[in-house]
């Protein structure tokens, strides 16, 4: 177990230096002139020269990413041109709500997924499990975007029954409760294509694993239908496992959307933020958080994995 982990370790560096110069060369070529966003179109000469000269582009791309590289290993990811402030200071708060939100959504993503997936292994030819499959269909399909539009439209403007911005009511009592109304929306938009996928995937793990001889064995036993149940989802974990482990990293970098509508102070949002400002630095450094935080959880999937089935450390 010791060298299987050793061995992801180590195909996780060379994976993080190829992300984090794939993320810097493409943030740095997309069109527009960072300088210009922070002084105006109308700025003189010589202030435009001195800012580039500070923020190093007047420099080689290459020897910018060097520098960059060797600042970012020691925590350093630059300042902010938008906010002058340091990008390692503002990534932290805005992960933290990123964080929330997608434990939110994966909790919502993991209880209706293996609810829709076994309901329709046990019932494949019933009412129960065709509109299993139906639900896990719809929530695939339907678009994120407009499922956020139309759970604010419904929820939020005409029944008035949810917020729809925000974390906390800004003249409200506070605390979990409000933080818990606030969360319902955004996790249930970001949840629904990943809870279609698990669902299907567990479905068709469970339902093979309930046909095959192991579980006619168990039922030769006389064990009852909850414990056969039981040990043919312990069989078919390693599937959901697997897609539980990409829809997890999927939401860590699909909720732009979702807290851009939301107005969710987020990672996505900052970042989006970011963009819109031509603020390089704070793009690069949170970029590469998301794909530190990409390559992390897909090492955390491969350890449980082989905690579960010993047959992939091999």
């Amino acid at each position: 177990m010791t060298r299987f982990l050793l061995r992801r370790l180590l195909l996780a560096v060379p994976t993080l230096f190829g992300v984090s110069a794939v993320v810097f060369a493409t943030v740095a070529l997309v069109p527009g002139d960072p300088v210009t966003a922070f002084l105006g179109p109308g700025a003189p000469a010589e202030a435009r020269q001195a800012l580039a000269e500070r923020i190093g582009l007047d420099r080689p791309l290459p020897a910018r990413y060097l520098d960059w590289l060797g600042h970012a290993l020691t925590g350093d990811l630059g300042t902010s041109t938008s906010t002058q402030r340091p990008v390692a200071a503002l990534l932290p708060p805005a992960l933290g709500q990123t964080l929330t939100l997608t434990a939110a959504a994966f909790a919502l993503v993991l209880l209706g997924g293996v609810a829709l997936g076994t309901l329709g292994a046990l019932h494949p030819r019933g009412w129960p499990g065709r509109l299993g499959g139906a639900a896990s269909t719809l929530a695939v399909s339907a678009p994120q975007y407009s499922v956020a539009l139309l759970l604010t439209a419904v929820f939020a403007v005409h029944w008035r029954l949810l917020p729809a911005n925000g974390t906390h009511d800004a003249f409200g009592p506070g605390g979990t409760g409000d933080l818990l109304r606030h969360l319902v929306l955004p996790a249930t938009a970001a949840a629904l294509v990943p809870l279609g996928l698990t669902a299907k995937v567990h479905r068709a793990a469970l339902a093979t694993v309930l046909a095959s001889d192991l579980a006619d064995g168990l039922r030769a036993r006389g064990l009852g239908r909850a414990a056969v149940l039981r040990h043919c989802a312990h069989n078919a974990s390693p599937a959901l496992l697997t897609i539980g482990g990409l829809q997890l990293a999927y939401l860590l970098e699909g909720v732009v959307f979702v807290e851009t509508l939301f107005a969710w102070p987020g990672l996505g949002r900052l970042l989006y933020e970011a963009l819109t400002a031509r603020d390089l630095p704070l793009v690069q450094g949170g970029v590469l958080l998301v794909a530190t935080a990409f390559v992390g959880v897909n090492l955390l999937v491969d350890a449980a994995h082989a905690a579960i089935d010993p047959r992939v450390r091999s």
